[in-house]
Order: C-alpha cells, then sequence, then structure tokens
C-alpha cells in the first residue's frame, strides 16, 4: 500500500482538528455541556466496547483458522493424489516384470528344448534383476528422507572425474562422444560440504540418464565451474530432448514420460538425484528442447 493511502486514516482526526479551531477562532461564548454519568454506566459502557472487540477479534481469529485448515486440506489432496499416482506408477512397474516372470516359467515348465529352457531362464533373471534394482532405489529414496547426511569436504574435480570414468565403462558409452571440462586456471574448483557417496550417486545418475536418452553418434558433455557460492555441474546431451509436457513431471517417482517407452529403467533416478540436492541445500533443474536435446543443472553450495 503507498504511503498516501496509509495518511487517509487521520482525515477524521484533521476534519475534527479543523472544526476546532474554527470553533474556537469564531465563537466567543462557546456553551459548555456537561453530562453526568454513574460509575454503574461507566462500567457498563466500557464492558460494551471491550466485547465489540473481543467479538471483532475472535470473528479475525476464526477466519485465520477457516483459512489454515483450508491450506492443509488442500495440501493434504495434494498428497493423496501424489500417493495414489505413485502407487499406480509402482503397480504398472511391478505388473509388467511379474508377468515377464510367470510366462518364463510357464514355458520352462512347457518346453523340451534345452536352447528354450535356457531362453526362459534368461528372460526370469532379467526381470528378477530389474525388480532388485527397482527395490534397492526405492530404498535409497526412503532412506534419504530420514538419514543424517554427512557433511565432509568432497573435491568435486576427484568426484566428477571418478563418475566420469566409471560412465566410460559402460558399453552404451562406446557409440557416444563423452567429454568432461573442469576449470583448471584461475583456481580449480572449490570444495562442497558433503556426503560424497550421495554426492557420485547423483552424478553417476544424471549420466547414465543421459545413456539411455540418447542415440549412437550423440554427444554427452559433463561441464563444471564455480557460480559465485555454489558449484555448477552441467550434464548436456544432443538427444532428442523432452516433451514440453513431460518437463514438469520428470521428477516424480517412477514417472515415465513419452520419451521413456521402452527405455529401461525404473523412474527413480531423477528423483534421487533432486532428493540429494535438496539434502545438501543444493537445487537441481533441467532445459530441454524437442529435438535438440537437454541439459540438467546440479547446484551445490559451496563448502
Amino acid at each position: 500500500m503507498k504511503w498516501w493511502k496509509r495518511l487517509t486514516v487521520l482525515i477524521p482526526v484533521a476534519i475534527g482538528l479543523v472544526v476546532d479551531v474554527v470553533l474556537v477562532r469564531t465563537t466567543a461564548n462557546i456553551p459548555v455541556l456537561y453530562t453526568r454519568v454513574d460509575l454503574a454506566t461507566l462500567v457498563l459502557l466500557f464492558s460494551i466496547i471491550l466485547t465489540g472487540i473481543y467479538g471483532l477479534v475472535m470473528l479475525f481469529l476464526e477466519w485465520v483458522d477457516r483459512r489454515e485448515e483450508h491450506q492443509v486440506h488442500e495440501v493434504q489432496l495434494a498428497a493423496n493424489d501424489e500417493r495414489r499416482r505413485f502407487l499406480r506408477r509402482l503397480d504398472h512397474e511391478l505388473k509388467n516384470p511379474l508377468t515377464a516372470i510367470r510366462a518364463g516359467l510357464a514355458n520352462i515348465s512347457e518346453t523340451d528344448s534345452s536352447e528354450d529352457r535356457q531362453e526362459a531362464l534368461t528372460s526370469v533373471d532379467t526381470q528378477a534383476l530389474r525388480l532388485s534394482r527397482l527395490a534397492a532405489d526405492l530404498r535409497k529414496l526412503a532412506e534419504l528422507e530420514t538419514r543424517p547426511v554427512e557433511h565432509t569436504p568432497v573435491d568435486m574435480a576427484i568426484l566428477l572425474q571418478e563418475a566420469f570414468s566409471l560412465t566410460q565403462d559402460q558399453p552404451e558409452s562406446e557409440n557416444r562422444n563423452l567429454s568432461l571440462t573442469l576449470p583448471q586456471v584461475p583456481w580449480p574448483l572449490p570444495k562442497v560440504s558433503g556426503d560424497q557417496d550421495l554426492l557420485i550417486l547423483a552424478v553417476i545418475n544424471l549420466l547414465d540418464n543421459a545413456l539411455k536418452f540418447t542415440r549412437p553418434g550423440d554427444t554427452i558433455e559433463v561441464r563444471a565451474f564455480e557460480d559465485g557460492a555454489n558449484v555448477v555441474i552441467e550434464v548436456a546431451d544432443s538427444g532428442p530432448g523432452i516433451q514440453e509436457e513431460d518437463i514438469s513431471h520428470v521428477w516424480e517417482e517412477l514417472y515415465r514420460g513419452q520419451g521413456a517407452q521402452g527405455v529401461p529403467g525404473s523412474g527413480l533416478g531423477l528423483s534421487l538425484v533432486r532428493a540429494i540436492a535438496e539434502r545438501h541445500n543444493g537445487m537441481v533443474n533441467l532445459r530441454s528442447r524437442a529435438g535438440q536435446g537437454t541439459v540438467f543443472t546440479l547446484r551445490l553450495p559451496v563448502g
């Protein structure tokens, strides 16, 4: 509210002062009125005024309580909707491997060929491994909400080199152009205070995500630099990008967008990255253009 609007509350006082001055200056004999009120009447009037004030205060507090209850109710509804979406996605993620395992077991019991039996066993083993990884990622995500985060100085340059080396060892990286850029002058990356195991997990998940959603011949760049009081890590790729309607949902647990159909994964990798960033008082976001590529940015405060 502007300052001159606040001054409007003084208008009645100003009018009263003007009338008082006019009466004093223009009237020689101002009549004086005497009112006789007994003490009981004064107490009654005072109690009525206090009752009115108390009533207004109670109405205001009741309005505040109703507003807070409404906000809490909206938060609860949003949480319930998110929980239902999560359970639907979890049901979908469990249903596919379980169906494949049942089909594989049926094939084992019905076939006499050792080659077909081995193929069925391989399928069962693959789906069991998928379920195991899903359970492990869910456990990590649950633990992140409660486990204490270790805070020790972490050399992000060494951590990024280690994560980059692990990514290069994966078979999918052979057909991608990978590069890592770290500042050297005038000074290297500052250290970050945090849990080294969690931080390297976040970086590896971003790199794994880039490998999964790029094609042979695409480029993946890892860049790191200092920005004020933060260390910024970017994982950029020249892949197909993310559809605009999926961008706001990629951080949700088990979410699988249009471009993720047929791509192996639990749908929890980016959720883990976000949880790790938040536990380190950092943040992660993304920029993407369909058909051009995606950039994930992890921002962590300097220790």
